[in-house]
């Protein structure tokens, strides 16, 4: 079953990986998989992790996703209509901030948050219009039709679906993951939360955050998972469970090995 949504390029698959071909990431199970291209998946946890940062609830989350797949389907372009950049198309002459920031998903997504905080009662007003509050969109009805999607692709990012991300990378590369630059950039989207390089096994290095909760570690996992093709890291483990899978096992598989309590990557 292939389901295309509102003319973009949320696919409700079974087979995901058949479909969209070498590269990709789901978010969800089951029939009501959504799949995503590498980027749109690396936004989505960025979005969910700057949510976490600022104390956001997952209603913001929702409102912030259906905003960011109207503007841009989820993607980060430096362009936009007059001087509207990034994923939610925010403008530097209307105070977003420079478009040098905005393009990057982590400041975008902070200054949304910032004003989604201010909009009163936004938790109780339906989607779009939260969204319309923030953009002052010329049409903000054209928000609702991402509502729905919006609000699966919620609870597999802020992890309050466990195992609700993974992604099928590329060829695999014997090159060193890039743990340093992966460490600096979970503590930009997530915020100070305790991450280090560190020996895991033997002698291998492997990147480790302490996590609060179990929701938080696997809003964690879903943004290394996601981001694993840029920092060339080659599993993730948490809870007891690993990615990538063996082939042909989609998802995650269970590991012994990871504790709960911790993230690591490798």
């Amino acid at each position: 079953m292939v389901a295309l949504v509102a003319g973009g390029v949320y696919l409700a698959v079974r087979h995901v990986p058949a479909i969209l071909g070498q590269t990709g990431c789901t978010a969800g199970n089951g029939d009501a998989a959504v799949a995503l291209d590498p980027q749109q998946a690396q936004i989505a946890a960025t979005i969910a992790g700057v949510a976490y940062h600022r104390g956001m609830p997952s209603r913001a989350v929702t409102v912030a996703y259906a905003t960011a797949m109207q503007e841009t389907h989820l993607h980060d372009p430096s362009y936009g209509d007059r001087d509207s950049v990034g994923v939610f198309q925010q403008r530097p002459s209307q105070g977003w901030g420079p478009a040098s920031k905005l393009i990057s998903p982590v400041y975008a997504s902070t200054r949304f948050f910032q004003a989604l905080a201010q909009v009163h009662g936004y938790r109780q007003m339906p989607v779009y219009k939260a969204a319309q509050a923030v953009q002052h969109s010329a049409d903000g009805y054209a928000y609702q039709q991402y509502q729905t999607l919006a609000s699966q692709l919620t609870p597999a990012f802020t992890g309050t679906a466990p195992r609700g991300v993974w992604c099928w990378p590329g060829a695999r590369t014997h090159a060193a993951a890039r743990l340093n630059p992966a460490r600096r950039a979970v503590v930009r989207a997530f915020g100070p939360l305790a991450a280090r390089k560190a020996a895991s096994g033997g002698d291998a290095p492997s990147l480790s955050v302490l996590v609060p909760q179990s929701s938080v570690g696997w809003a964690v996992a879903a943004w290394l998972v996601t981001h694993a093709g840029q920092f060339r890291l080659h599993e993730v483990r948490y809870a007891g469970f690993r990615w990538p899978a063996p082939p042909g096992h989609p998802g995650w598989v269970k590991d012994a090995g990871a504790p709960a309590g911790w993230v690591f990557a490798s």
